[in-house]
């Protein structure tokens, strides 16, 4: 009798038909590793000359930055010092502009009095003892009157006058004649008269205060001293309605 065939067949360990799959893999990955190994040593073998160059250009481009806002940084400080000395220069110049013309004023006003002295003591001049020579008077901004009396004299010109000043204001006040007084136009009692020294001339200046709804007409100005004293009375000049405020 033939013997069946066996359904199981016995295969030995070792064969090829066995070699595990990750084999094929692992060579590939190793094949790629060192291609990029080749690729990494042509980039630095072929691009590095290059590289340091750009390097350097580099650090040169950094340096000739820094050099410019170095300048940049000492043109600014150079235009801030400028600006400060015009701005010096201008201040000095306006200084100087309004100081010539206080000079010129003050000259001015010296050409007035000399001027004033030389017809005062002139050849041709009137011989007069102690007077009042002019008043004015002026409002001003707080609602007081400031005057201007000029005092003069040229018969002793050795002489020295000296006394005090006084003066009171004649007006109408509600429909009737009324005196404000030295002590009244002050708002104070027993006001001390304002006093002068002078050999030819001086101008004796202050301010006063008129009533309200007081219109001044006449100046009564009184001159006391050692060597006796004077009273004159002058219309009232004023650039105004002439009305106490």
């Amino acid at each position: 009798m033939t013997p069946r065939p066996s359904r199981f067949q016995i295969t030995p360990r070792g064969t090829a038909s066995a070699r595990p799959g990750w084999v094929p893999i692992a060579i590939v990955v190793a094949a790629w590793l060192l291609s990029l190994l080749l690729v990494g040593w042509l980039v630095a073998r072929y691009a590095s000359p290059d590289t340091g160059g750009l390097r350097t250009k580099l650090r040169q481009s950094e340096q000739q930055l820094q050099l410019q806002r170095g300048q940049l940084e000492e043109l600014r400080q150079r235009q801030a010092t400028l600006e400060a000395s015009d701005k010096i220069s201008r201040a000095a110049n306006t200084e100087v502009q309004t100081s010539l013309a206080e000079r010129d004023e003050e000259i001015a006003g010296l050409r007035a009095d000399v001027a004033f002295y030389e017809r005062l003591v002139g050849s041709t001049s009137q011989r007069k003892g102690l007077n009042a020579h002019s008043v004015e008077f002026s409002p001003e901004a707080a609602g007081t009157w400031h005057y201007s009396v000029v005092l003069t004299q040229n018969l002793n010109r050795g002489a020295i006058s000296q006394g005090q000043m006084r003066f009171s204001v004649e007006g109408v006040k509600d429909g009737k004649l009324t005196t404000v007084s030295w002590d009244d136009l002050h708002q104070r009692k027993s006001v001390p008269g304002q006093d002068y020294s002078f050999r030819y001339f001086q101008q004796l200046d202050g301010s006063v205060m008129l009533p309200r709804d007081f219109t001044p007409q006449r100046v009564r100005v009184s001159l006391s001293g050692p060597g006796g004293g004077a009273t004159q009375t002058f219309d009232w000049k004023l650039a105004g309605s002439g009305r106490g405020e």
